[in-house]
Parts: C-alpha cells; sequence; structure tokens
C-alpha cells in the first residue's frame, strides 16, 4: 500500500475534496433544540473558580520549588509545576480558543493568549487551525492537527513526551512569521486578512522566550528557566501528550462520523481538572460550542447513541498501542468502535481488516 501524503498542499488535499470529505455532512444525534440550548449556556462562574485554582496551584508548585532550590526537595514541586505549565495549558489554550469556557470573551481571551504562550502554540495560527481541525477532522490532506500518521513513527510519538521535536520545530515556525512568512500550508487556513496578526505576535513572543535566557545569565542561576519558556513547556509536555493520544489515536481516517475516529475516556477528578473534560472527546467535537463544565451531561444525554466509553486512560491505551503496533506493517487497519445495538447508523470505517473496540 502506498504511503499516505498527509501534508495540505499534497495530493490527498485534492482527493478529499473530490471524495466530498472536505465539506461532508457530519453525523449528529437528535437532540431537542431546548435541551442543547441550555448545554450551550456559557457561564464565568466555573471557569473563574477553575482558574483561581489554577493559579494557586502554580504560585505553591513554583514557591515550593524556589524554596527547595538546590537540593532534591524541588523536584517534586517542580514537577507538579510542570504539568501545569506544559501539560495544562493544552486543555485551557484548546476551551479558551472556542471561547465556550467563560461567557465574558475578554476572560476567553486572555487565558487564551496566556496558555498559548506556555504551549508554544502561536495565538492566531492554531486558532485557525484548530478551526480546520474540527471543519475536517482526521481528513487526510485537510486536517493539519493530526498526530499519529500511518504508518505511524512510534520514535517520533515518543519523542512528543518530552517536546524534543515540538519545541524546535515551534521555535522554527515563529522565527519564520517573525520574518513576515507562512508556510505554503498554513496559507491552506490562515486568512490572509490575520497574517500580519500572526506576524506581530510571532515577534513578541520571541521576545519573551528570550528573556529567561537573560536572566539565568544575569543571576548566575537555572532557576528563571525552569519557570518559563521553553523548559517547562518540555519537561510539562508529558501528561498534555498522554491524554492526546486518547483522542483519535488508533482510529479512523476520512470518516464523516466522530464516533468513529474519536474517542470518550473516563477520567479521575484530577485528571479531568487538568484536561478540563477534554476526555469527553466524541461529545466535543459532535457539538463543540457546548462548554467543558457541560460535557459531562452532554455525555449522559448523548450515551445510547455512543459507543461504550473507556473506563480509564490505562485501558485506552491498550487499545492505542495495539493499533500503532499494527498500523506499522498494515495501515489501512483501523479500530472500530462498536456502536449501541439501537445507535443511529453510521459510515463505514476505513476499507481493511477492522475489528470492533472491546466494550468498555
Amino acid at each position: 500500500m502506498p504511503l499516505r501524503d498527509y501534508s495540505l498542499i499534497g495530493p490527498e488535499a485534492e482527493k478529499a475534496v473530490q471524495k466530498g470529505l472536505a465539506a461532508g455532512a457530519w453525523y449528529r444525534p437528535d437532540i431537542p433544540r431546548w435541551q442543547m440550548k441550555d448545554l450551550m449556556q456559557r457561564r464565568d462562574g466555573p471557569a473563574i473558580r477553575d482558574t483561581m485554582l489554577w493559579i494557586a496551584l502554580f504560585i505553591l508548585s513554583g514557591a515550593g520549588g524556589f524554596y527547595f532550590w538546590g537540593t532534591w526537595w524541588c523536584v517534586p514541586f517542580l514537577f507538579c509545576y510542570g504539568v501545569l505549565y506544559g501539560s495544562s495549558t493544552d486543555s485551557r489554550w484548546h476551551e479558551c480558543g472556542h471561547g465556550t469556557a467563560f461567557k465574558t470573551r475578554w476572560m476567553n481571551d486572555a487565558v487564551y493568549h496566556i496558555a498559548s504562550f506556555m504551549i508554544m502554540r502561536e495565538p492566531v495560527i492554531w486558532r485557525w487551525s484548530h478551526a480546520r481541525h474540527h471543519t475536517n477532522t482526521i481528513i487526510v490532506g485537510r486536517d493539519p492537527e493530526i498526530v499519529a500518521t500511518r504508518p505511524p513513527n512510534l520514535f517520533q510519538i515518543y519523542l512528543y513526551f518530552f517536546g524534543i521535536t515540538t519545541v524546535p520545530k515551534a521555535l522554527q515556525k515563529m522565527a519564520i512569521h517573525a520574518m513576515g512568512r507562512l508556510t505554503e500550508e498554513e496559507k491552506t487556513f490562515v486568512p490572509e486578512s490575520e497574517w500580519s496578526k500572526a506576524y506581530v505576535i510571532a515577534r513578541i513572543h520571541l521576545g519573551i522566550h528570550a528573556l529567561p535566557f537573560a536572566l539565568a545569565i544575569h543571576f548566575g542561576s537555572w532557576l528563571p528557566l525552569m519557570y518559563f519558556g521553553v523548559l517547562p513547556t518540555m519537561y510539562g509536555a508529558w501528561l498534555g501528550v498522554y491524554f492526546g493520544l486518547t483522542q483519535h489515536a488508533g482510529l479512523a481516517e476520512d470518516v464523516l462520523d466522530h464516533r468513529l475516529n474519536s474517542r470518550t475516556v473516563h477520567m479521575n477528578p484530577i485528571f479531568r481538572f487538568v484536561y478540563w473534560n477534554m476526555n469527553y472527546h466524541i461529545e466535543h467535537h459532535i457539538f463543540p460550542m457546548v462548554p467543558y463544565h457541560a460535557l459531562p451531561k452532554l455525555h449522559a444525554i448523548m450515551a445510547p447513541d455512543l459507543p461504550k466509553p473507556y473506563p480509564g486512560t490505562i485501558a485506552a491505551y491498550r487499545d492505542i498501542i495495539g493499533a500503532l503496533l499494527r498500523q506499522r506493517t498494515d495501515p489501512a487497519w483501523t479500530i472500530e468502535p462498536e456502536l449501541p445495538a439501537l445507535a443511529k447508523p453510521c459510515q463505514p470505517a476505513v476499507p481493511g481488516n477492522a475489528t470492533p473496540a472491546p466494550a468498555a
């Protein structure tokens, strides 16, 4: 089987358009209008509460790391700080980018820009990239956010956990944008009216990223590098990657049904706080304008029409690892989630020797 071209400017992009996948009609369950209106109601309260706790945890873990710096006791504090910086910012960037976390727009924008800097995702570029991801979820040649291509590069995925490839790539893109250019792929989803804004923000981000290095040299200490900029994005990335791979890895490409290309996983309260309920990922993709705090309620309503959720991340990874290993030699193979008997029917998965995922 010939390898597929996952770029947005290759032959697969044109094929997706010809097949009707680029502007296809996606599966959507029948939920009464009044119920959806209630679910989509935006509120400031939950996000203000969670953000205040988020900031408090940054202060406590950061203060502990500072106080115990130079001893092994600083390690658990900086470990927690890194997870907050390099992993929890993924979900904050994501939800505030959708504009649903807070009701008040400036609050969404403030947290979005802060989280974008922390996770090294340029806010203009990634806002439009993620809009395309939702429009063409795991459509090869159209979705710029496919992580596990086929056959999967397992070593590269392993490096994602430490930001070893993603952070240098982000800096490279930032430098390109700071010089007043976008890549050819980015031009396919970022409107030209937004280009100048992207250039300015890239220059600002690069300037701020240089600051901890200057402070480290000035004070003769590594400590500033541990708190902001490139390093905490890298040493704190692992949990965000661990969560992120559960979203789509091993599932179908080129289907117009999020039940086949996305995955819902039950998580404990700590994980759900870090991840801001993005573990309800099928539900989020079908109704992206439902705020994170309403996703458990949406999940309960949609449950009769969805595959059984995985009972935890370990169960999800049993399937993910098995699928990625098999796709190394059989890229056409995919997990096919098993839908309830009375569920609304879906389009078939990618042709191949797929087998249903085990019931959760």
